[in-house]
């Protein structure tokens, strides 16, 4: 995997532009995974939830033979710009317990609610794995 990165452009803090693949390998898509732990409960902060979201994720990889290196998309559906804004300490900590200095193209969009009403934040993933 090749990071995009044109030399004249500001470096981004936390994401990529954009990054190229080539040969082959496997594709792993998954459907968002939200901030509901394994029995469907939600911590009340935007951190904590963001934190199982990302743990869920990495499981999920795991199960595909893959780890936070191979994600090679992430979008983000927020429910409150304040509060994601507020609980930037917390989401960077679970960011580096769970993708550590992986920083693949990342999309946040704000939306006014998901299916769960508890939930904050749902985190959809594309990863490559490419054959060794």
């Amino acid at each position: 995997m090749r990071i995009l990165q044109p030399a004249d452009w500001l470096k981004p803090r936390g994401f990529s532009h954009g990054v190229a693949l080539e040969g082959p390998g496997r594709w792993i898509v998954l459907a968002g995974q939200t901030g509901g732990d394994e029995q469907g409960e939600y911590q009340p902060d935007m951190a904590g939830q963001v934190g199982v979201a990302l743990r869920r994720i990495i499981k999920l990889l795991a199960e595909g033979g893959a780890g936070p290196e191979h994600i090679v998309r992430l979008t983000w559906y927020l429910t409150s710009r304040g509060e994601y804004e507020a609980a930037g300490a917390g989401i960077g900590a679970a960011w580096r317990e769970t993708l550590g200095r992986n920083f693949p193209p990342s999309t946040l969009l704000y939306v006014d609610g998901l299916v769960d009403a508890r939930a904050k934040v749902e985190i959809e993933v594309t990863a490559f794995v490419p054959t060794a």
